[in-house]
């Protein structure tokens, strides 16, 4: 097991030794001899948190020399993913490097920390990273394309993980409290220690899954670009489509069951409508309070995952969504959509009535599903747009017009 002395052991916690010291006279800390472990390290790292959340040191060390709570579950392999600060500088990291300070800071950003002062020492963690930075600068990547990547992959993991925390705080600590078990079992108990590699392994294993997608798309344009340049394949033009899809009623009804029966409509609604995305080959890009905003490569599909979730809500007996679809060209940025289609999909959504899927003209023109059909609504003016705009409303071709 490693050891350390005082002042690396203060050094690695992010404190001074004197700190350190006062935690040993309080009894929170134990050394074994002169030296202390990783897990002492993490021990005050934790007692920091705790003191900074407002829990008083004295009432801490109180409680740990009363045996109330523990922290020996720290000695636990599963928290070693708990990082201690290094001994290099952002400043020195990025002279050593040649990755810019400023793409250092993004990276602690990204990891959901304050920016940082050139002369902090950077954690394990940030540290890790720093090669693959490292290799993208040393490539000739611009700047603002690696740093939209570190902000999307920040921003999603930090999603997964709270929700991962808000899982096994439901499932796990609440059960546990209520059974009159100690903190110290529920941390570090087998089941515990199983289930962190396990966590490890299937995200893992689903971000491959996601890659395999994604990449498969890229290989397919390339080898489309090739062709069209030798003369030997015409890349047909795709034009994309976007979908606004908003729940009628949703926060009246959200009001009136309250907070627990507005989750489970949320998360019954999303379940419809990112299983019918996906049967189209589409995807939902972000959730608007009672809405969502979906992607799809072809305004057809777009138009038929419509009709489906629309479908779908009724079924289910669950309020009636209405929605919008444009097609046109859209900008791609930080795991987002953006520009003029992206507006005018959403105010054709707002225009929409309870059941409706209206569609411009760009979507009944680029749409070649003959299960589709199309009923003229009208040359309307929406709020935000400068021009009128012509709107139709979908239908399945087998159903009768309204």
């Amino acid at each position: 097991m490693t050891r350390f002395p005082s002042d690396e052991a203060a050094r690695r916690a992010g404190i001074g030794p004197g700190d350190l010291a006062h935690l040993v006279e309080l009894g929170v800390l134990i050394p074994d001899g002169d030296d202390f472990s990783r897990a002492d390290v993490r021990r005050v790292q934790l007692v920091r948190s705790l003191v900074e959340a407002g829990i008083p040191l004295d009432g801490i060390a109180s409680a740990v020399r009363e045996g109330s709570i523990s922290l020996a579950f720290l000695d636990d392999a599963a928290y070693e993913r708990f990082p201690a600060v290094t001994s290099e500088t952002f400043r020195a990291i990025s002279d050593r490097t040649g990755v810019p300070l400023e793409l250092l800071g993004v990276l602690r950003e990204a990891m959901g920390l304050a920016p940082p002062d050139r002369d902090d020492e950077m954690r394990e963690d940030e540290l890790a990273i720093v090669p693959f930075l490292e290799a993208q600068v040393a490539a000739g990547f611009r700047p603002a394309s690696i740093e939209r990547l570190l902000r999307v992959q920040g921003d999603s993991l930090r999603r997964i993980v709270e929700q991962e925390a808000a899982w096994w705080a439901a499932e796990v600590i609440e059960p546990a409290v209520a059974a009159g078990r100690s903190l110290e079992d529920v941390a570090a108990g087998d089941f515990s220690e199983r289930m962190a590699p396990m966590m490890d392994t299937a995200l893992l294993a689903m971000y491959h899954g996601h890659e395999a997608r994604a990449w498969t798309g890229n290989i397919i344009e390339g080898f489309e670009r090739v062709l069209e340049h030798a003369g030997l394949h015409s890349r047909p033009e795709r034009i994309p489509a976007v979908v606004f899809l908003d729940v009628s009623g949703y926060t009246r009804l959200t009001q009136e069951r309250g907070d627990d029966a507005a989750a489970d409509l949320a998360a019954t609604i999303g379940r419809l409508v990112r299983r019918t995305a996906i049967d189209h080959g589409g995807k939902a890009i972000k959730w608007l309070g009672d809405g969502v905003m979906l992607y799809f490569p072809q305004p057809g599909l777009a138009v038929l995952a419509a009709l489906g979730v629309v479908e779908d809500l009724a079924a289910a007996g669950l309020p009636p969504a209405h929605v919008g679809v444009h097609a046109g060209p859209v900008v791609f940025q930080e795991g987002d959509y953006y520009g003029q289609t992206v507006n005018v999909s959403s105010r054709i959504g707002d225009y929409a009535g309870p059941g409706d899927v209206l569609v411009s003209e760009a979507v009944v023109s680029a749409s070649r599903e003959p299960a589709i059909a199309f009923e003229d609504v009208g040359t309307v003016e929406l709020k935000g747009l400068a021009a009128p705009i012509r709107l139709l409303r979908a239908r399945r071709a087998d159903e009768p017009a309204r």
